[in-house]
């Protein structure tokens, strides 16, 4: 998976949840804090099956907001790892709304990073490998 615009997403959603009411900003939107919760989870999930354990957010680049979601839509996420560092994940992850009417669009973009994190809750390294 690759950062840009696409029509359609690729492989599998981590992720799929329906966006309700008390996620909503006074105009009825759904909240971009909320999304991007939602894209941490998935991208986290991705990261730790990589790392084979536990991992840390420690950064989010580029995130970029294309359309709102509404109450009701379904939202699936779906990520893809794009990079791995010495104890670093870098995770493309996409949202995309699909209304009760209607076909799917693409919300929001970011790459996140994570660190792996050993049982002493410092960061250890990733296997280069996978």
């Amino acid at each position: 998976m690759t950062a840009g615009e696409s029509l359609s997403p690729s492989g599998e959603p981590v992720i799929r949840t329906i966006a309700m009411p008390a996620d909503t900003n006074p105009s009825g939107d759904i909240f971009g804090g909320w999304l991007m919760a939602q894209m941490d989870l998935a991208g986290g999930s991705a990261a730790a099956r990589r790392a084979g354990g536990r991992v840390a957010t420690v950064a989010v680049d580029s995130m970029t907001f294309h359309r709102p979601v509404k109450v009701g839509d379904e939202v699936s996420l779906y990520a893809g790892i794009v990079g791995v560092g010495h104890s670093s994940i870098r995770v493309f992850v996409e949202a995309w709304r699909r209304p009760s009417a209607g076909g799917m669009s693409k919300v929001t973009e970011a790459t996140f990073v994570f660190v792996a994190i050993g049982p002493d809750g410092r960061k250890r390294p990733v296997d280069p490998l996978g």
